[in-house]
């Protein structure tokens, strides 16, 4: 089988494939059907991780770049930056390709044939407020899936996926909100669902709205970061300048994922030094540039996003630090981390709203809720989407598998028949 979807998402990514008429996703990485968006390029051999190995070999101390939440740089001028890989500058969009064509082979290996046709699911909007840079992304993702390999390229929105795994479970006709809430971005469909629907090709009439934002799970990873770890290494503290803070970008980069290798190049640490001699609490300093001279600021970022997902199900997560300094921790709440993260869950809530206007409905009209996505397990964000369509069904999706089934029913209704039509 030739064809395939590919849910290449910020923070994991599945490829699925037809086996015996149903949609399903091939194990990536070591039985499991997704595997995380991340690559570790080894400093010493050359060689090229990707996955959960690429995450351990940084974890275990292997001198190399780690690079995460891939997907965000997308539709950003930082697409066609560098990177420093030592002795070579590679540009990001390398870097997406090497990580896509590890996922391909391996699912090529897996089912024991080349994939060559290939449904990419995207968000409704790449970039906000900006249909050029929103072009621009869709088109460097196309040139990078050709360039590994795939002839014939397609897309479509990854809540519409969504959309088609959930119709294989409905029983009658019903109007269904779509949530998507993902790593990088949070996307809403409201679409018309039925047994007799979901056998038709042409679904245009089906999809009454689609609406989304570019905030999603790593920008509350971001929020809880720079509110619970960036203090202790300076993030707020004062300059000997009376009326002066320290600059706030050096902290940003940090806690955000895609711009953390930023941090490691020379010319900024020399800049963060400089800013360390000026700072009424270089003490905080010393620490942020240990960070930086062991180059662990993805530490932390794990650090953070463990908290995350554990302060879903218990009040209080305790950071251990002593690899920073001895005996240094620090903690946060699931009080204060709603508190951090509050305006972004509200944010992404109000769409739906815009997406019901959208469609020209209310939303009594909704029958269900599809809630997929790594990020809907946070319970304010969960809320948050609920209290625009309170009247609704909940319906919890495969989290991380559903957008790639619905890319692979997509791949299936797009190259299927015709390429049975072919031999």
């Amino acid at each position: 089988m030739s064809f395939c979807g590919l849910d290449f998402g910020t923070s994991n990514t599945a490829l699925g494939t037809f086996e015996g008429g149903v949609p399903v996703l091939i194990p990536l990485e070591a039985g499991q059907p997704t595997i995380p968006s991340a690559i570790f390029f080894e400093r010493d051999s050359g060689e090229i991780l990707i996955g959960r190995r690429a995450i351990d070999a940084y974890v275990d101390g292997t001198p190399g770049r780690l690079m995460r939440s891939l997907k965000s740089v997308l539709g950003t001028t930082l697409i066609e930056e560098t990177t420093s890989l030592w002795r070579r500058r590679v540009k990001f969009r390398e870097v997406i390709a090497s990580y896509l064509d590890g996922v391909k082979q391996r699912a090529e290996h897996a089912a024991g044939g080349q994939f060559q046709h290939v449904v990419l699911g995207r968000p409704v909007h790449f970039v906000d407020n900006s249909p050029e840079a929103d072009r621009k992304a869709q088109e460097t993702l196309g040139e990078i899936a050709r360039s590994i390999g795939f002839t014939n390229v397609t897309f479509q929105f990854e809540p519409i996926a969504a959309a088609l795994e959930y119709e294989r479970q409905v029983s009658r006709e019903e109007i269904a909100l779509i949530a998507d809430i993902g790593g990088g971005t949070s996307d809403f469909s409201i679409v018309r669902l039925s047994p007799k629907r979901h056998r038709k090709v042409d679904r245009k009439d089906d999809i009454l709205a689609n609406d989304g934002v570019r905030i999603g799970g790593t920008d509350f990873d971001r929020r809880l970061n720079l509110g619970s770890l960036m203090p202790l290494l300076g993030y707020g503290s004062a300059m000997k300048r009376a009326g002066l803070h320290a600059p706030k970008h050096y902290f940003y980069d940090l806690a955000t994922w895609s711009s953390i290798n930023r941090m490691y190049e020379p010319r900024v640490v020399a800049e963060v030094g400089q800013v360390r001699r000026e700072a009424s609490e270089p003490e905080l300093f010393d620490r942020l540039l240990y960070v930086l001279h062991e180059q662990r600021g993805h530490t932390l970022a794990m650090d953070v996003e463990s908290a995350k997902i554990a302060l879903s199900d218990i009040e209080q997560y305790d950071f251990s630090l002593g690899w920073l300094e001895p005996g240094l921790k620090a903690g946060i709440s699931r009080a204060d981390f709603v508190a951090h993260t509050m305006k972004l869950a509200s944010r992404i809530g109000t769409r739906i709203k815009t997406c019901l206007e959208q469609a020209g409905i209310v939303p009594q009209d909704i029958d269900a809720v599809f809630l997929t996505g790594g990020s809907v397990r946070m319970p304010h964000m969960r809320a948050a989407i609920l209290a625009g369509v309170p009247a609704a069904q909940v319906v919890d999706g495969d989290t991380f598998g559903a957008v790639g089934k619905g890319l692979t029913i997509e791949a299936e209704r797009r190259f299927g028949h015709s390429l049975s039509a072919a031999y």
